[in-house]
């Protein structure tokens, strides 16, 4: 498959052929990731639960209080930050933040906005669509990305051709030495790595596209009836290009409803370029000094759910959300709404909005969530989630726009401004 790497070896080749048996067993290597996974995913399981009651229930008893019906959208960790642990690791976070752009940009200049939004994702262990014309570094963040942060890292080039089975992994039969028979096993395939580039993910069909659907959203993957758990942390990052849109297939909005950020990588200022210029037409292979492990984004993203959140901030959010989706049926809407939206951002929006502030209050070394956490990411959050009509097209309104005038639209409780 075209552009594709892979490190390490799943299947050893050298075996004597046999019968077939019915057999199946995953390789080691995603032996070791379940055995890896099922202990974090279990106690984070059973966290959430309890953290997600806790927050209804405090949720429920506002609304009550304020005679209003409790909104039943988002969950946020319970507000707990007062262990030293906790401080401690806020703490780390901060300056392991600082410690891994002072190694990007040994090798990526400039894109300050766009390395934020990409650490955000990680901090919160999202997925990431970044999007721009070619040559602007998309795949060169990424893949710089990994080699700071010391995770494992497999691209795939998306192409009409590509298979599912190219990305999640097929079985295969493989001679057994003990038995002198033949075994069914698993070749897992790209996606069970740390990070995944999917470059160019609109140049293959929907069918193939929809194979990282339960990678990103479960960190697991199903074949032929048996699910694999994915190491973590696992991300997913996409690009693609918006300027070639002949032989390419529209991602379908269950698909965009899953990454968290819609990333527009635009090209840098003349100073910026300058540089890209000089530094990239000479010997630049700097040593990264690996400041944050995986097990450290792992404990960062179980940091970034105790940030607390006001009951103000969680409604305001709310309210920002619901506002995209009041259209014409509903009547109550803004006219810009009415006129140009289609449809309105999801619940993921919301959840979204509160996980990524929660992330970038802590990197700025706070250890709460204000309005300006909210509006500096509505465009990354929203701007995928907001789907325009034919109106808005013809008339040349973008869904940064329609963002802008959202946040406009919904004020801030007087008592926060």
């Amino acid at each position: 498959m075209n552009g594709r790497r892979r490190e390490e070896t799943f299947v050893e080749p050298d075996t004597p052929a046999t019968e077939p048996t019915d057999v199946v067993e995953p390789t080691g290597g995603v032996t070791e990731a379940i055995e890896a996974t099922e202990a974090t995913g279990a106690a984070r399981t059973a966290d959430d639960a309890s953290a997600a009651e806790d927050v209804a229930a405090d949720t429920e008893a506002a609304a009550e209080q304020a005679g209003d019906e409790a909104p039943a959208v988002v969950a946020a960790g319970p507000a707990d930050l007062e262990s030293p642990d906790d401080i401690a690791l806020a703490d780390k976070l901060k300056a392991g933040r600082e410690q891994i752009l002072s190694e990007l940009h040994k090798k990526i200049i400039g894109q300050d906005e766009i390395i934020e939004q990409v650490l955000l994702t990680l901090f919160v262990g999202g997925n990431s669509l970044i999007v721009g014309v070619p040559g602007l570094a998309k795949t060169l963040l990424i893949q710089t990305m990994a080699q700071v942060l010391d995770l494992k890292f497999a691209r795939i080039q998306f192409t009409p051709d590509l298979m599912p089975s190219d990305i999640t992994g097929t079985d295969i039969i493989q001679d057994d030495p003990e038995t002198g028979g033949r075994k069914m096993v698993f070749a897992p395939g790209p996606v069970f790595t740390n990070i995944l580039l999917a470059d160019e993910i609109n140049r293959t069909p929907p069918k193939t596209q929809s194979a990282l659907l339960e990678a990103m959203q479960e960190h697991r993957v199903t074949v032929q009836g048996r699910t694999y758990e994915l190491a973590e942390p696992f991300f997913v990052f996409a690009t693609q290009n918006p300027i070639e849109l002949e032989g390419t297939y529209p991602l379908p909005e269950a698909q965009l409803d899953r990454f968290m950020f819609h990333i527009v990588i635009e090209h840098p200022p003349e100073h910026e370029e300058l540089e890209v210029v000089r530094t990239t037409t000479i010997t630049n292979n700097p040593d990264y000094r690996h400041a944050v492990t995986g097990d450290d984004l792992v404990a960062f993203q179980e940091l970034v759910r105790k940030v607390p959140v006001s009951e103000a901030v969680m409604r305001y959010t709310l309210e920002l959300v619901r506002t995209s989706r009041r259209n014409e049926k509903d009547g109550d809407g803004p006219d810009f709404v009415k006129k140009w939206v289609q449809y309105g951002a999801s619940v993921r929006a919301a959840q979204y909005l509160i996980l990524g502030s929660k992330a970038r209050a802590l990197t700025q070394g706070r250890y709460h969530v204000n309005f300006d956490d909210i509006h500096a990411l509505s465009r990354p959050v929203l701007r995928h989630r907001v789907l325009l009509n034919f109106h808005a097209e013809s008339e040349g309104i973008t869904s940064d726009q329609i963002v802008d005038q959202l946040v406009e639209a919904v004020p801030v409780p007087a008592s926060q401004m």
